[in-house]
């Protein structure tokens, strides 16, 4: 089901139909989405149903000023920004490092079937602050377009290019240092 149907279906009164649409076209790029932020596949499940939650409590009042796909990002992106931020402030309380917890999410995911550099990628990903990260994983991952990142993210396609520039820098010189 396209956008515009889902859109449509909602707009007719069936809200249910709309909204398995969405699931159905959104839950695996979502769930790819979030776990490459949070490195693990029971976390991601997890925050997976709480961003399904909001999109439903806030499906009444999307306004069709962006559209929906840019509009699911935003809500999936900011839960997991939360999430994170949640996790760093636990992590201050235990005196550890949030991005070395994640760091260790990925050493011990069972669920990780790459090869020791796309692990490293991954790693030396976590280690990026929270911009350079979520733009990097939007454009790299998720090709998505400078123009819809800026949407989702409420930040500038000039800004957006530059924090990608500057992340792809730091990536590149973690995994040289590899070589």
């Amino acid at each position: 089901m396209t956008d515009r149907e889902i859109i449509e279906h909602f707009n007719s009164g069936r809200q249910e139909e709309a909204f398995n649409g969405i699931v159905d076209a959104y839950t695996e790029r979502l769930y790819w989405h979030i776990r490459r932020f949070l490195c693990s596949h029971e976390d991601t499940d997890d925050l997976l149903q709480d961003v399904f939650i909001k999109i439903w409590a806030a499906l009444p009042s999307f306004r069709g000023e962006s559209r929906l796909y840019t509009w699911i990002y935003r809500i999936a992106t900011n839960e997991v920004l939360n999430h994170l931020r949640k996790q760093r402030f636990k992590a201050v309380i235990s005196l550890e490092s949030a991005s070395g917890a994640l760091e260790r999410k990925i050493d011990e995911d069972p669920y990780f079937n790459g090869d020791h550099l796309q692990r490293e990628l991954h790693k030396s990903i976590q280690r990026l602050p929270e911009k350079q990260r979520i733009v990097f994983s939007l454009r790299y991952f998720d090709e998505m377009k400078y123009e819809d990142m800026a949407e989702v993210t409420g930040t500038s396609v000039g800004a957006l290019k530059a924090s990608y520039h500057h992340a792809c820098e730091k990536i590149r010189n973690d995994l040289q240092k590899l070589l």
